[in-house]
């Protein structure tokens, strides 16, 4: 049983910064992904960020000079650093969790939270 709880959202103009986080409840295991997907009205989901249990992360092109994902010491909670936001980042943003065992895997999700950016 996994769950995950999302915060950090909310109305911001061009240029400026957001810190969305992330918690998780139960255990997501030693390994596994964990990261960030959003959806802008009228378009799909589209992937933003993800970071292994490795720490390796990965982002999106569209975001990747700006963005920032990380994690706590214990591994159970994500952070998106979103810096010079710009209109086209509007969307819902959705964290999730891929949990792996030796046969498959499991994915998890959060709330999702609004981010506006307007002037």
């Amino acid at each position: 049983q996994v769950q995950l709880v999302e915060s950090g959202g909310g109305l911001v103009q061009p240029g400026g910064s957001l810190r969305l986080s992330c918690a998780a409840s139960g255990s997501i295991g030693s390994l596994n992904n964990m990261g960030w997907y959003r959806q802008a009205p009228g378009k799909g989901r589209e992937l933003v960020a993800t970071q292994t249990s490795g720490g390796t992360s990965n982002y999106a092109d569209s975001v990747k000079d700006r963005f920032t994902i990380s994690r706590d010491n214990a591994k159970t909670t994500v952070y998106l650093q979103m810096n010079s936001l710009k209109p086209e980042d509007t969307a819902v943003y959705y964290c999730y969790v891929q949990k792996f065992n030796a046969v498959s895997f499991n994915v998890y999700w959060g709330q999702g939270t609004q981010v506006t950016v307007s002037s």
